[in-house]
């Protein structure tokens, strides 16, 4: 599997709560933080589908995920997913 491309922001619950579990389930990921860089904020939100919302997940195959649960972060990286 590629590598996802998360854009968070360290201030956003969520965003910590999917960055923990990535890591503990070892997969890897490239994090953008949208806090502070206009450009990455404009495109989550582009990616998201005008959504305002974070995080925002890019998977390898192409899915977006907008503020993702644990169990649908499972869900999408399963195997066969």
């Amino acid at each position: 599997m590629g590598e996802i491309v998360l854009y968070s922001a360290n201030w956003c619950g969520d965003c910590r709560r999917a960055k923990a579990w990535l890591r503990e389930h070892e997969v890897p990921f490239t994090e953008v933080d949208v806090e502070h860089d206009d450009a990455a904020r404009d495109r989550a939100v582009e990616i998201a589908g005008g959504r305002r919302n974070i995080p925002v997940l890019v998977l390898p195959d192409g899915r977006v995920l907008v503020e993702p649960t644990n169990t649908e972060l499972a869900d999408a990286l399963a195997p066969g997913a």
